[in-house]
């Protein structure tokens, strides 16, 4: 709402670096039809990987957490939830199978807001699709559970309607008549929208999805290949560092959405750059060939998990057994036990 007032977006500038960043990920755009010319099953392969990890980042950031199996059969629908935690991964993958299947007919609005929110709860009662009706500051915790300090003072309950529908119309005005650069329009859109904080819980998974969402409405649609949550997951220190530093001053519209932006930027370059490097690798070589080379490139140690993300279309039991190879010919060693250990490369 405030970012998207038409004095802040007029009034805000960008260094030489910031300007190179928006131009690189618009190449990487441009180029991302070229990524995605492989085999049909390598796309399915980098599909299902993205939507597991999606639903096991976004969540694991609230602190809901499964075990992977669990994970991954939920997400493909080989099992029912369980429990709480598994009732809301579901839900997330449904919120997500619903954005890659019909981005399109979804537009930045009220009710697909509030239906994204709606589908991440669908599966236990609460109050899913509806707007807080307590006020919902974000603060920092003492171990103890007692708050330490308020890190933002979000939108009070009797203001959250009007809010949302201000940042609703707004975002439709900076699209449509005044042009906004779409990689300048989405993350403040995202910014505004985690300010208000709309509902009790859930709105830091709402607000990634509708990342996915609108980049889509964009045409950029790197998130149906690579987890944008994982991304986000593992850069959290600065994530919420950098919603931190440019929610100050929000209120009056005074905020610095500077640092914001350039993390978001550069979220949306790691997954080009991951999304180019998979869909190259994949379309040379063998399967072994793939995960030799990957292994090449490791200075730190390493775990089968890290190679599973770069290689979704290998399976868990072959990289294994190339390890294994690699362990016999004398050029890695494990360090630990089972699928939880790292390996590392041995000094030539």
């Amino acid at each position: 709402m405030k970012s998207l007032d038409v004095r802040y977006l007029t009034a805000i500038r960008f260094s030489t670096d910031e300007l190179s960043a928006l131009t690189k990920i618009g190449e990487y755009k441009g180029m991302q039809e070229l990524f995605a010319e492989q085999a049909p099953e390598v796309l399915e392969a980098l599909r299902q990987h993205a939507l597991i990890e999606s639903s096991e980042s976004s969540n694991r950031l609230e602190q809901i957490e499964a075990p992977r199996a669990r994970i991954e059969a939920l997400v493909a629908q080989r099992t029912t939830p369980k429990n709480r935690s598994e009732q809301e991964i579901a839900g997330y993958r449904d919120a997500l199978a619903l954005i890659h299947e019909s981005a399109e007919h979804m537009p930045f609005s009220i009710n697909v807001v509030k239906q994204l929110h709606g589908l991440v709860y669908r599966y236990h009662a609460s109050e899913g699709g509806r707007w807080k009706m307590t006020d919902n500051d974000i603060v920092e915790k003492n171990p103890d559970g007692t708050i330490q300090r308020v890190r933002f003072q979000t939108v009070r309950v009797i203001e959250t309607p009007q809010a949302m529908d201000d940042l609703v119309a707004r975002y439709g005005v900076a699209a449509q008549r005044m042009s906004v650069e779409p990689l300048v329009l989405v993350p403040l859109a995202i910014l505004d929208f985690l300010c208000i904080h709309p509902f009790r819980d859930g709105n830091g998974r709402v607000a990634r999805l509708l990342t996915l969402l609108v980049l889509y409405h964009f045409d950029y649609w790197v998130g149906r290949y690579v987890s944008l949550e994982r991304i986000i997951e593992e850069s959290k220190e600065s994530y919420y560092e950098t919603l931190e530093a440019s929610s100050q001053g929000w209120h009056k519209g005074q905020h610095d959405a500077h640092p914001w932006l350039n993390y978001f930027w550069g979220v949306l370059l790691r997954a080009y750059r991951e999304f180019e490097e998979r869909a190259r690798r994949v379309g040379t070589g063998t399967k072994t060939e793939q995960i030799r080379q990957a292994v090449t490139q490791k200075i730190a140690p390493f775990a089968i998990s890290e190679l599973e993300t770069e290689l979704p279309h290998v399976s868990y039991d072959m990289i294994r057994l190339v390890l294994r190879q690699l362990r016999d010919e004398g050029l890695i060693e494990s360090i630990g036990k089972g699928r939880g250990a790292k390996w590392r490369r041995i000094a030539e």
